[in-house]
């Protein structure tokens, strides 16, 4: 008997991370780095993009930092173009760009309701539209969905929020079985409370704590931005070649647990 050798990594691919300047995104561009992956960074600041694709060029890898917004008309398209141009292929996208919200669903307003639908879900369909052009003439690539617990569950004041993570849950479902046969494969990861600025801005609007989530959490502490990179780099990597079309909670017990007292 003879032991398999190892799958291949991720080295030697291209990713594109989308909203990785900071927080989540930029823990998710650094880890694919890391594992010899040339990411390109993007943040609508160029300024912010460039300065986390040099840092992760201090540290040994290879990235290209680029602007963009997107919610505006092609801009997603522009983004694989330019990606295409300078790096001359894209094996992995990670929709990772978005933002929460907070806010009584009875004073929700529509400008505020469509900004977080337009940057949460409709954002990530066209970047993943503009991704398979060439992913899927290629017959391979791996999209990854940065999705949330609240696409699983329902929380109070976050009617926006969740509609579009439910949606993104429903989208990853839906192009991971189109493109199975074709070679992608597309997946998502629900974090739970991340230790973030951006939690931190979510904490002071809806008024709650990190020692409140973190009693609310099983494993009892909020998770790092780290912990949710490694299990994207995994699902972006042929470790996880037989995983397409599902949701992996990272999420540290949350939706398991369905009690109220805390032994």
């Amino acid at each position: 008997m003879t032991v398999p050798a190892a799958p291949a990594s991720v080295a030697g691919r291209v990713a594109v991370v989308t909203g990785s300047s900071a927080g989540i995104g930029r823990a998710i561009a650094l880890e694919l780095a890391r594992r010899g992956t040339t990411v390109v960074v993007t943040s609508r600041s160029a300024e912010r993009a460039g300065a986390a694709a040099a840092a992760i060029e201090a540290a040994g890898g290879r990235a290209l930092g680029l602007a963009v917004e997107l919610t505006q008309p092609g801009a997603a398209e522009a983004m694989v173009a330019r990606t295409l141009e300078e790096l001359g292929r894209l094996d992995v996208l990670v929709n990772n760009a978005g933002a929460g919200q907070v806010a009584a669903s009875e004073a929700l307003d529509a400008d505020a309701w469509q900004r977080i639908i337009d940057l949460d879900l409709t954002a990530p369909f066209r970047c993943a539209q503009a991704a398979a052009g060439p992913m899927l003439a290629a017959g391979r690539g791996v999209i990854v969905n940065v999705s949330s617990l609240t696409g699983h569950v329902g929380l109070a004041r976050r009617a926006a929020y969740s509609a579009a993570k439910h949606g993104l849950e429903g989208l990853t479902k839906t192009l991971g079985a189109e493109w199975a046969r074709r070679g992608v494969r597309v997946v998502s990861v629900a974090p739970a409370y991340v230790e973030t600025e951006l939690l931190a801005g979510t904490m002071a609007a809806g008024g709650f704590t990190a020692q409140d989530l973190a009693g609310r959490t099983p494993l009892g502490r909020l998770a790092q931005p780290e912990e949710v990179a490694r299990v994207v780099a995994f699902l972006a990597s042929d470790d996880a070649s037989y995983v397409t079309g599902s949701s992996v909670l990272v999420d540290g017990g949350w939706l398991a647990d369905g009690g109220w007292e805390r032994g």
